[in-house]
């Protein structure tokens, strides 16, 4: 038998939390609310009731399951045909909360129901081929292996934690071990399964008192996790899939797996440790002013600074500080220990020597206006779909106006297909354009799709006052259609989005503008709007939509000629199992050959956007003294900050044999050229030659 003296040999140094009861002492000074909350947890477990609320609970529910309070679980429960409850219900995050509990409060009845639930599980659920695909799905193994692992050692000084039970939690976990190192596979080394899994090895590892045994489990969980690393982590520092959530999931277990060996003295390879620092450095890029990860993919709305905060004080990174907690969060502390907690609040602070970036492996460029939770942030995708828990979003932008939502993605809400799954996956559902009603990328089931789209990056460049990014796709390449977007970005708050459909033949196309449903947009008619010709276009816009969101606003110039604009509602999910209502505009034209749509997009972070005039205007050549028709080139005039800007769009090659382009008196030779009217008329700012 495992004793509970031999099990405990080893002291909290080698371990997460170091001394729990400063730590509990840290929790109630620096975050009272998230006490308040852990206690609630536990005190509902405690009555066999069940509502997964926490921030990071993967799959979150909102009405709670409740068993007898006076009898056993049923750990097969399964509401509804979402067989995701039954999965979360038996990861056992809630074990945590009943020992966070116990020294936060002193309350021996929280070690009472942990050992309840835990000889529960153990005695009435074995591992058998059904099991296998519910209580004992290999993910949630790998899960436990972490939540057990932390959970145990919160209640070792209590005597109602005895030898039997120390031996048959011993037992149970050197079987999750073994079957973590049965279920290995190539299918591992590129899903976040394997890095799960692998993390719960490592941790079940670390707990082991044989070292023979130890040393096992964690040599061979780190050479898992190191192939992982590899294979799963981009240049960029992206995780393949393309979810902010799964990424951020695959960099806490990464981030647990250094913790551990550091206070083990295991090595682990330089391949793993740049990993997780590019990883972090990724969230600190995308983190938006509130923040809050984006919506894409399979991902949740939910606040990344915990995550950040772990990587700045492993790698003593103080950029990566800058985008953490000022203190360690609760979570975190706990993990870390509270001479950590001060190590890290004695950290420097230093604010990013980047504003804009591209993360190119992956396809995701970031366009700031500036740090703070204030700004403006404009996010452009054109790269890998990510399997299962990517979306069909190529070309979607996401708009953050200063701080708020303005447009956005929908989130992922269900697995279930018949509960709505695709209605968040699909094109419709991203900020992008579909051709002939049809889209690129075509769903199978909740993970498998029976049409892919390939990507076709292309330039960026950023400079002090214009940044530029474009991509497009061949997702109708079979329809003889190229789907090419331009963004251009005017410091601080004008955006100009040009979209180009390549084609020779007759196609009807739809661009969807999807908004956040925390504001309200107006048409500037209450019918559709149609605009029959350049004539009608009279230089101003066809359509205008205004987004009023609660501080924040935005204003939108359809600047198409022909366009029809009609207003339609969408869904948006911010959390698992739950949607709301927002809305939407689709602008959707019939055309033969080339076709494009330009918008422009006036941001204005206290709600009053400035005077602003917004023209097309034709492009000539300087030098033959023609003027180009728009399939070949467009400009537009925007008149605000004092100026006048001249924003030149060419579609093809124009200047042959030598010529340059001109428009409202600004000359200058390239495909994408940017005239700041007060500074120069001639050569403009080159974006793209």
């Amino acid at each position: 038998m495992m004793t509970k003296q031999e099990f405990f040999a080893r002291g909290n140094e080698y371990f997460f939390f170091d001394d729990p009861k400063r730590v509990a002492e840290y929790c109630r000074k620096h975050w009272p609310e998230d006490c308040e909350h852990i206690i609630r947890v536990a005190d509902e477990v405690c009555r066999n009731y069940f509502l997964f609320d926490l921030e990071h609970d993967m799959e979150r529910t909102w009405e709670p399951v409740v068993f007898d309070p006076d009898g056993d679980v049923d750990w097969e429960y399964r509401p509804g045909n979402d067989p995701e409850f039954t999965f979360q219900f038996n990861r056992h995050r809630f074990f945590i909360c009943l020992g966070q509990a116990y020294w936060l409060t002193g309350d021996e009845k929280y070690v009472r129901h942990f050992v309840r639930l835990l000889m529960s599980w153990i005695q009435n659920v074995k591992k058998t081929p059904e099991t296998e695909k519910t209580t004992w799905r290999i993910l949630e193994v790998g899960i436990r292996g972490e939540f057990w692992v932390k959970a145990i050692r919160y209640f070792k000084d209590s005597p109602l934690l005895t030898d039997e039970i120390v031996d048959a939690f011993y037992r149970c976990m050197t079987e999750h071990g073994e079957y973590i190192i049965q279920m290995h596979s190539p299918y591992r080394y590129m899903s976040n399964w394997g890095v799960i899994e692998n993390h719960g090895l490592f941790e079940i590892g670390v707990m082991m008192p044989d070292p023979e045994k130890r040393e096992r489990y964690t040599r061979i969980a780190l050479e898992h996790l190191e192939v992982e690393a590899r294979m799963q982590i981009m240049g960029d520092g992206v995780q393949w899939e393309q979810s902010p959530l799964y990424h951020n999931e695959v960099l806490h277990c990464f981030e647990d797996v250094l913790i551990l060996a550091s206070r083990n003295d295991i090595e682990v390879p330089d391949t793993i440790l740049n990993a997780v620092h590019k990883m972090a450095c990724a969230d600190l890029m995308w983190k938006k002013p509130d923040h809050r990860q984006f919506l894409m993919g399979d991902s949740d709305d939910m606040d990344i600074r915990d995550y950040i905060s772990v990587a700045a004080y492993l790698f003593k990174d103080p950029m990566l500080k800058y985008g953490g907690f000022p203190v360690l969060d609760f979570e975190s502390v706990w993990d870390l220990g509270i001479e950590s907690a001060e190590c890290y609040e004695r950290m420097k602070v230093q604010e990013p020597d980047f504003l804009s970036g591209a993360l190119s492996d992956s396809g995701n460029y970031y366009l700031r206006e500036k740090w703070g939770e204030d700004g403006n942030l404009l996010h452009f995708h054109c790269g890998t779909m990510g399997a299962g828990h990517g979306h069909s979003d190529k070309l979607h932008l996401d708009l953050v106006v200063g701080g708020e939502d303005v447009l956005t993605d929908a989130g992922r809400c269900t697995y279930v297909v018949d509960e709505g799954r695709f209605e968040f996956k699909d094109p419709t559902a991203h900020n992008t354009i579909t051709v002939d009603g049809k889209f690129f990328t075509v769903c199978r089931d909740s993970w498998e799709c029976s049409k892919l789209c390939q990507p076709v990056k292309e330039q960026f460049k950023f400079t002090d006052d214009y940044e530029y990014v474009q991509g497009g796709h061949l997702g109708y390449a079979e329809d003889g259609v190229f789907v090419n977007r331009k963004v251009v970005y005017i410091r601080p708050d004008i955006y100009i989005v040009m979209d180009e459909l390549y084609s020779g033949g007759n196609h009807t196309y739809q661009q969807y503008w999807n908004f956040s449903e925390r504001g309200k947009v107006e048409l500037s008619g209450p019918e559709p709007v149609e605009v029959e010709s350049d004539e009608a276009l009279s230089g101003g816009a066809a359509a205008v939509a205004g987004f009023k969101g609660e501080r924040a606003a935005a204003r939108f110039f359809f600047m198409t000629p022909g366009i029809s604009v009609e207003p339609y509602q969408g869904k948006i999910a911010r959390h698992y199992n739950r949607y709301e209502m927002r809305q939407g505009i689709c602008v959707s034209q019939s055309a033969g050959g080339f076709a494009s749509y330009l918008t422009v997009i006036q941001a204005a972070a206290d709600g009053k956007p400035e005077p602003v005039r917004v023209q097309k205007i034709p492009v000539n050549s300087a030098l033959k003294g023609i003027q180009y028709p728009s399939s070949m080139a467009e400009a537009v005039k925007i008149s605000c900050h004092d100026t006048e800007y001249v924003v030149i769009f060419c579609h093809q090659e124009v200047n042959s044999p030598t010529d340059l382009e001109e428009a409202d008196g600004c000359m200058g030779y390239g495909n994408v050229i940017v005239f700041d009217k007060k500074k120069d008329v001639l050569v403009g700012t080159v974006l793209q030659y």
